[in-house]
């Protein structure tokens, strides 16, 4: 029992503390503020800083990401705007920059102090739920899905407790490392949606300049950085990494990590095990940043075994994007997880550094004779790469799919950093990791621990297994990737050019690799194993997952709520790379290709050459990847239109109104189009389905054909017919005549417009400027009209 008076002493001192915390808002006075922090806890013992948990803890990661007092309270959105992360990178202050990141690592005495009070239990926290992913508060807050969800999600497991004020809700209840964890995955999530709501608010969209965005791509960046900011300044960037390596081992769960004889220890009454904190951490960054705003954050079959179920859309009825601006730390986390499938170099003498390999039949180069026999050691997908398999691919689809047209092509550029870096796991090492190490003063021990440093090195059969177990991301992704690049060819070419060449160039970098995609390919399309090669026969075991795969990772995410998007119905039910079809791989690559030449031509300038060079260089790389001619000659004659659909179709809307769009086709491509930024959105979609009943009510949709012509059917008269006479009988001959007339000329010019291909197009009525117009000419006739009535009285 601590004496009251030492009691009354820490928690005065606590309060002090809090306030000193809240004053410091320059770099001077947030070392000066860690100092008074790092003093305090090591002078008090964990019975004794529960004061400061209680009272100063909540202020300092207010003042660490959002710099406002009421970041930790439901009623208000924070905003990181001036919270020390950011000060300190705006200023460019190491000083400030390093003692931060000396009271936050995971050898530090503030992750000690709070390891020792989750030990005991001391403190907890109630997390704000509207703070929470979007699909955790949907099912949290609809009741009857929260108590399947500490089931469902290891990451709220024990968590969610009923709230003892209300008694139907739940709240989530935290550990202070768990809390601390939270705060820390929100905040890159926050501050992009804070700078998005901003840019939107103040003005337009507008063409991004090519060096703004540039720099997220491999080999398109400028080595120099802009304004020489340091990267040791980059607090977050370096924490993340930290918290990585202490936290999050890559190779096997009882090897010594860097951190693991530090201060920071969890007893296993708390977490259980390494592997459960491990876990843990892993959960909070993929929820909080590749799944987020998805509506089907879990495989389907286990959300039907739990009897989960979430909305296809959100509440604003639309299919957002994930996130912009989590490029860069979702790159550094996917990055990292994925060493975990670097478990070794390559074949250097049969030897192999951590997890041991399986064998499986090559189904590669070797000929049929030699796959008998012939087996190879092969790198199964690592464990991690399992656990992000499937919210990766739907974050990266999700973006390909839903990136707006109107907008800047920056967040999509880093999440094509991002799959660039998954499909090419052969090429990471820990030289990718060398300055952050340097910075974090580790380098050597890492390396030392970890007793493997990546292979570094290009494809090879023992990749196999990695390439199989995602096989999605070197087929079906590619195809939505290159819808990507149809919609966003325009923004600018010479740098889509250059994305589109760079993913043909690691499909075509190995011979090896091609063979197995096309392999796989054939097999999937196979209906049952044949007589033929072996080496195809040994892949017909991956088929059915695969399959299941592409059913599970694409749930949803079809191309009706894709705007713009050249998908069709059903895509996500097959594969599609290496079809023969219009909407196959050779086809929109070729289609792509004569787009591409057609705007470098038409903008010209210096770099005319070069980017032909690259265009021809794009033309080899997919003649080695489908074989024979790239661009061949497109066939425009009357006979190819009947027989199969135009290559331009595949770049309309999906749905328009209760019609798929291969029932609704318009002249030209301008109805087509998604909704611009000119238009009003509900009255150019009503205008639309409008257009389209006409259309069909008119029977415009289909092309006349003067075989089908009928005879004109005439009417005989009968001999006693008397002669017409009196006004009555006149004015119904005038108004018959007449009616006679406009019906006839009605059918003339539907027949007119069937036989030219025209169709009825009222979208026009959507423009803004006209809708002003005459919202301007109706107010001013119902204000004319009540000026003369009061002028009347």
């Amino acid at each position: 029992m601590l004496p009251h008076s030492y009691t009354f002493d820490s928690q005065s001192k606590s309060q002090d503390l809090a306030d000193d915390i809240l004053a410091a808002s320059s770099p001077s006075q947030i070392a000066s503020a860690c100092a008074s922090i790092e003093s305090f806890l090591l002078s008090h013992s964990p019975d004794q800083s529960r004061h400061f948990f209680s009272l100063a803890f909540p202020t300092l990661i207010c003042k660490l990401f959002f710099g406002v007092p009421d970041a930790t309270s439901s009623s208000s959105k924070p905003r990181p705007s001036n919270g020390w992360i950011d000060t300190v990178l705006s200023s460019n202050d190491p000083d400030s920059a390093n003692a931060i990141f000396s009271l936050l690592s995971p050898s530090g005495v503030l992750l000690h102090s709070i390891s020792a009070v989750d030990c005991l239990s001391l403190v907890k926290y109630v997390f704000p739920l509207e703070r929470l992913p979007e699909w955790a508060r949907f099912a949290i807050s609809s009741g009857k899905d929260a108590p399947a969800l500490s089931d469902l999600c290891p990451l709220f497991k024990a968590k969610l407790k009923e709230d003892p004020i209300k008694p139907s809700s739940h709240q989530l209840q935290l550990h202070v490392f768990e809390y601390y964890l939270f705060w820390f995955a929100y905040y890159p999530v926050c501050k992009a949606n804070s700078e998005n709501s901003d840019s939107v608010s103040t003005k337009r969209a507008r063409k991004f300049r090519l060096d703004n965005w540039t720099s997220s791509i491999p080999g398109f960046s400028n080595p120099k950085r802009g304004s020489d900011q340091r990267i040791e300044c980059n607090l977050y960037v370096r924490l993340l990494y930290t918290y990585l390596r202490a936290f999050v081992p890559i190779y096997d769960f009882n090897a010594l990590q860097p951190y693991r004889s530090s201060l920071l220890q969890y007893s296993s009454g708390h977490d259980g095990s390494l592997r459960m904190r491990a876990e843990f951490v892993v959960n909070a960054f993929m929820h909080f940043w590749l799944v987020d705003n998805d509506f089907s954050p879990f495989p389907v079959c286990s959300m039907k075994s739990f009897g989960v179920s979430f909305p296809p859309r959100s509440v604003s009825g639309e299919t957002p994007p994930p996130a912009s601006g989590l490029g860069e730390v979702v790159k550094l986390f996917v990055k990292y997880l994925n060493l975990s499938s670097v478990d070794g170099t390559e074949d250097r003498g049969g030897e192999s550094c951590g997890t041991p390999r399986r064998m499986v039949s090559n189904s590669g180069s070797l000929d049929a004779a030699k796959s008998r026999d012939a087996l190879v050691p092969v790198r199964p997908a690592g464990s991690w790469n399992v656990w992000i398999q499937r919210p990766l691919y739907r974050f990266i689809l999700r973006t390909f799919l839903f990136c707006p047209v109107g907008t800047s092509i920056k967040n999509a550029s880093e999440v094509f950093d991002v799959w660039i870096r998954y499909i090419e796991p052969w090429t990471i090492s820990w030289d990718d990791f060398s300055e952050l190490d340097t910075i974090v003063d580790c380098s050597r021990k890492m390396k030392d621990d970890s007793g493997c440093r990546g292979c570094g090195y290009g494809y090879s059969p023992a990749w196999q297994g990695y390439v199989l177990s995602n096989y999605l991301y070197y087929s079906s992704l590619v195809m939505h990737f290159i819808g990507l690049a149809h919609k966003f060819l325009h923004t600018d070419v010479e740098i889509v050019v250059r994305m589109v060449s760079k993913v043909m160039s690691i499909l075509t970098s190995s011979k090896e690799l091609t063979d197995l995609i096309k392999n796989v390919d054939t097999v999937f399309h196979s209906k049952q194993a044949g007589s033929g090669k072996s080496m195809l026969n040994s892949l017909y075991r991956f088929v059915p997952a695969i399959r299941e795969q592409l059913q599970d990772w694409e749930d949803g995410l079809c191309e009706s709520d894709a705007d713009g998007s050249f998908l069709h119905e059903n895509w996500n039910k097959d594969l599609r790379l290496f079809s023969d079809g219009e909407d196959g791989g050779r086809q929109l690559l070729q289609l792509f290709i004569l787009r591409a030449e057609f705007e470098l031509q038409a903008i010209s300038g210096d770099n005319l050459a070069d980017n032909l060079k690259c265009i021809d260089s794009l033309k080899a790389q997919v003649s080695c990847l489908f074989g024979g001619d790239t661009v061949r000659k497109l066939s425009f004659s009357p006979e190819a239109q009947q027989r199969s659909q135009s290559c331009y179709d595949i770049f309309k809307p999906r749905r328009v109104g209760n019609h798929t769009i291969s029932e609704i086709k318009y002249k030209g491509d301008w109805m087509k189009r998604p909704i611009s930024d000119d238009e009003v959105a509900w009255l150019a979609k009503l205008l639309v389905k409008f257009s389209a009943w006409l259309n069909e009510s008119l029977g415009l949709n289909q092309a006349e054909c003067s075989q089908d012509e009928r005879a004109w059917s005439y009417v005989e008269l009968s001999g006693d017919m008397g002669n017409v006479c009196g006004s009555t009988e006149t004015v119904k001959v005038v108004l018959c005549a007449i009616g006679s007339w406009l019906l006839i000329s009605g059918v003339a010019v539907v027949r007119l417009m069937r036989k030219h291909g025209l169709r009825v197009n009222l979208r026009v009525l959507a423009s803004k400027k006209i809708v002003m117009f005459l919202l301007l000419s109706a107010i001013f006739s119902v204000l004319k009209k009540a000026l003369g009535l009061f002028h009347r009285v």
